[in-house]
Formats: C-alpha cells, sequence, structure tokens
C-alpha cells in the first residue's frame, strides 16, 4: 500500500484507524471515579460486529495481536451466548449488491462465507450487505448459501403482518417497529430473518457528539429504546460504524465498554446477539422490504 498522507503520522489509513479504533476496541478500558483504570474489557466480546475480508486479510499482517483478539473474542462469545457467536460474515468485497448480476452476488456471498469459515472456524448465521443495500435476489441467495439473517435500516422495510395471517401494515418511511426479528419470504419460497437496527439511536450515536462523550448517556441513550408498553421479548439493535468507536470519537470504545458493563451491572437488559436472540424468540411477524434500497437512499 501507498503511503497516503491524509493519515500522517500513519503509513496509510488502514494503520492509523487499526491504531485508533480496532485495537482499543480489543483492550478498552473501564475508569473508576478517581480516572484509574478499573478493567481492560474487549468490546468484540459484548457486541455484534463485523470485518470485510479485505481488511482482515491486511489486519492478519500488519495488526496481528489486534487480529487474534478479534478471533478470541468471537471464540469467547460463542460460550457466552448459548452457542452464538457475535461476528458477522460480509460480502467479500465491498460490492453494491443490488448493481451486481446474480453471478457476482453469488460469488461475493460464497467467497464472504468461505473466509469467515476460514478465519472464525465456524459458519456464520448471518451476513452484512455492504451499505445495507438489499434486493430480494441478494436475499435469496443469501438463504439458499445458508445464511440465516442480515441486518437493515428502518427505511427499507415497506409492509407488516403477522406471518401468514391477516392484512398487510404500511411500516415506510422508518415506521417499523425494530425492537423484534421479521421473516422474510423469498421468491424461491425460501425465507431469511432481517432484524432493522433502531434508526433515531444508531444517528444518535454516529452523529451525536453528547452520546459518546460519556458512558453513562450512552447506556442511558441504549436503555431509552425499551418500552414495557410492548409485550414481546424485545431486541434493541443499533448500527453505527465501527469506526464511530475510537476514530470519528475519541475515546469512543472506551464509553462503549462503560456502558456495556454499566448495562450488564445493572441487570435490567440482557446483552445478546441476533443468533441467541432468533434461537429463543423466533420471528411471529412477515417483511416485505423495499427494493433497491440502501440504509442511506
Amino acid at each position: 500500500m501507498e503511503i497516503q498522507d491524509s493519515a500522517y503520522p500513519y503509513h496509510d489509513w488502514n494503520e492509523r484507524i487499526s491504531a485508533e479504533c480496532y485495537g482499543p476496541n480489543a483492550v478498552s478500558r473501564i475508569l473508576d471515579n478517581e480516572g484509574r483504570i478499573a478493567s481492560i474489557v474487549s468490546n468484540y466480546e459484548k457486541i455484534s460486529f463485523n470485518f470485510g475480508p479485505t481488511l482482515l486479510s491486511w489486519m492478519e499482517a500488519r495488526a496481528p495481536e489486534t487480529y487474534q483478539a478479534i478471533l478470541e473474542a468471537d471464540k469467547r462469545s460463542v460460550g457466552q451466548r448459548s452457542g452464538h457467536g457475535n461476528a458477522i460474515a460480509q460480502c467479500y468485497n465491498h460490492m453494491i449488491m443490488p448493481l451486481a448480476d446474480s453471478r457476482d452476488k453469488r460469488t461475493q456471498i460464497i467467497w464472504g462465507i468461505k473466509d469467515f469459515e476460514h478465519r472464525f472456524g465456524r459458519f456464520p448465521e448471518g451476513m452484512w450487505l455492504p451499505e445495507a443495500a438489499v434486493d430480494l435476489e441478494t436475499l435469496d441467495i443469501l438463504a439458499e448459501a445458508g445464511i440465516k439473517y442480515t441486518i437493515l435500516g428502518p427505511n427499507q422495510a415497506s409492509k407488516v403482518r403477522r406471518i401468514g395471517i391477516g392484512r398487510w401494515g404500511d411500516v415506510g418511511g422508518g415506521q417499523i417497529d425494530p425492537t423484534r426479528a421479521y421473516s422474510c419470504r423469498l421468491p424461491s419460497n425460501r425465507r431469511i430473518s432481517i432484524f432493522f437496527y433502531d434508526g433515531q439511536i444508531s444517528h444518535a450515536v454516529s452523529f451525536e457528539d453528547n452520546v459518546l462523550s460519556k458512558g453513562e448517556a450512552f447506556a442511558a441513550r441504549l436503555l431509552a429504546g425499551f418500552s414495557d408498553l410492548r409485550p414481546w421479548p424485545q431486541i434493541l439493535s443499533v448500527a453505527p460504524d465501527g469506526e464511530t468507536y475510537g476514530h470519528h470519537h475519541k475515546f469512543g470504545d472506551m464509553a462503549l465498554a462503560f456502558a456495556l458493563n454499566n448495562i450488564e451491572t445493572d441487570g435490567l437488559v440482557k446483552l445478546t446477539n441476533y443468533g441467541e436472540y432468533l434461537e429463543k424468540f423466533p420471528p411471529t411477524h412477515e417483511v416485505e422490504i423495499l427494493e433497491n434500497t440502501s440504509w442511506s437512499c
């Protein structure tokens, strides 16, 4: 890789963001009231995450300690989450899938799965689509390959109903309730589960400075996504860029670590991942997506 001047004092942007974000999230510090280090934790052990295969290949060679820490965190999460790991696969390259032909879609998905198996030593349950860009054919190929779920933005849902029962309700414009999993029937009659992240909280984490300025504020913002008015077991999902935690927001990894520790200690909610939630609470509702959309457009 050539020197990238804009990444100074680092050689390139991979190196800089690894130092500011990927590495710190593997060994994040939690401070006590005196500002002393109370513990050092791996955020990867606590949250769902995905890395592109091309980035992981760079990391394996240039940041091997961080690379190994990520793999180990996933292994530990399997033991903590009923046999379901935190790591999520990704299409092999950052390809906008609805713009690809069928053969390239299949290649991206199969290569992403194979790379994941090679690195993490298990078959991936979920796959992240670059920019959450989606169409039905892409979802069908995911399901054909054995992928159980993906994650989309709330604006990408069109209609919802109980599985096989009643009328479809319009949830366009981001109105879908993001606190449950949904089943999506595909052209082949296969099904895939879809989680929709909480758009408002995700936006706040990514773009509002006050959320990641203090761990207590971050934890409170997350807990505000739950409601006693919902009678089902709720899941709260947020989907900011990983670089948010330490690169875009300095010390964001520490705010994340503190918030997760605060939530676990209080015991008001339980940390989980998508695979564990799906096993315990299969979808009761189905969704129709808006095709040829991404999280942003």
